[in-house]
């Protein structure tokens, strides 16, 4: 399924998607292939990386760029990573400061969203078998039981970096499955996210001011190191998820549909709006603040709102406005396909 030719405001509209993938995958509990299925993209995304296989690297190799651009839609793939990318130095970095000052209408926004994503992949699916009906419960247990999870410690040794940059991805090849939550039980959001994004901005910045100074650094060049393992791993994790994927849309497209919509089903605790910070505590009871850190990672004990507070009813509007936001995506793939 060969992208047919775009227009360069669908160039535009194509990096701005990254840049909401990106944007989504830094959310624990928010996917960015639910980002891409919505908007219409999903199976060309997964096609295109199924693309990226032996034959691409002889195209590459011989020297036939353009024959390997073409094979592997390399234009939407350039398009949609360069949106993924400008995203972490950016959007993301708005992200934790929205989550740390306004985090009710964050998370109620983002709630509102997994919402409108499942009102829009179920509305028209059909196939409630009882096989799939199955399924679907198997994904929203599956998704529960994962979020209830409880996060390891920071482990920065390459090869289990490599391991976290494939299961990290899955959120991009897998909607409904959160790369980043993922990423916060294995132990290494922070090291994986936050610290090696922040330690490769900066490399760069160095390298454009023409400092090297950085090349003496360990722990920089540790960062940078962990942040190349990472790449490689989400490369390997994107083209062989990719392939799984491809493979279960084109025998079980139902049966995976169902067990989607479980996923997304199920990560909506993660993203619950009302929930109360949870604070590491010393012997006396007094808060360590030391250990607060990215809002993102707090640990929240979640509760049910008992007034009709204006802050409670500005929440809902941002639950209605991101189920909004997600249907009027929906209907724009849905224009884009026609």
């Amino acid at each position: 399924m060969q992208s047919k030719p775009r227009s360069f405001s669908d160039k535009i509209w194509l990096v701005l998607k990254g840049l909401a993938m990106g944007a989504a995958n830094k959310v624990p509990g928010v996917s960015g292939g639910v980002v891409a299925y919505v908007a219409g993209f999903y199976e060309e995304f997964i096609y295109s990386l199924q693309k990226v296989n032996k034959n691409a690297f002889k195209l590459l190799i011989s020297g036939r760029f353009r024959s390997f651009v073409r094979y592997v839609n390399g234009r939407f793939l350039f398009l949609l990573i360069l949106g993924m990318i400008i995203s972490y130095f950016s959007v993301s970095k708005i992200l934790d400061v929205a989550i740390d000052h306004f985090p009710l209408y964050v998370w109620s926004a983002f709630f509102g969203m997994i919402i409108g994503s499942i009102y829009y992949i179920a509305k028209d699916f059909s196939e409630w078998t009882q096989k799939n009906i199955i399924i679907f419960a198997f994904g929203i247990i599956s998704g529960i039981a994962i979020s209830l999870l409880e996060p390891a410690t920071q482990n920065d040794n390459l090869i289990f970096v490599f391991f976290c940059g494939i299961i990290g991805v899955s959120g991009m090849t897998l909607p409904g499955l959160s790369g980043s939550f993922i990423l916060i039980l294995l132990g290494n959001y922070v090291l994986l996210l936050v610290d090696s994004v922040n330690a490769l901005y900066d490399t760069l910045s160095d390298v454009f001011q023409a400092d090297f100074s950085f090349i003496n650094d360990p722990h920089r060049i540790r960062l940078l190191k962990v942040m190349l393992v990472f790449t490689l791993g989400s490369v390997t994790g994107l083209v062989t998820l990719s392939n799984f994927l491809g493979y279960l849309l084109k025998r079980y497209k139902n049966q995976t549909n169902a067990a989607i919509i479980g996923f997304i089903a199920g990560s909506l605790g993660v993203v619950w709006p009302w929930k109360t910070p949870v604070f590491e505590r010393n012997d006396l009871g007094e808060i360590n603040y030391d250990r607060i850190g990215d809002p993102i990672l707090t640990n929240y004990d979640r509760f049910w709102p008992e007034s009709f507070s204006t802050e409670n009813i500005l929440a809902t509007v941002f639950i209605i406005l991101g189920i909004l936001s997600v249907v009027a995506l929906g209907k724009y793939g849905e224009k884009t396909r026609a």
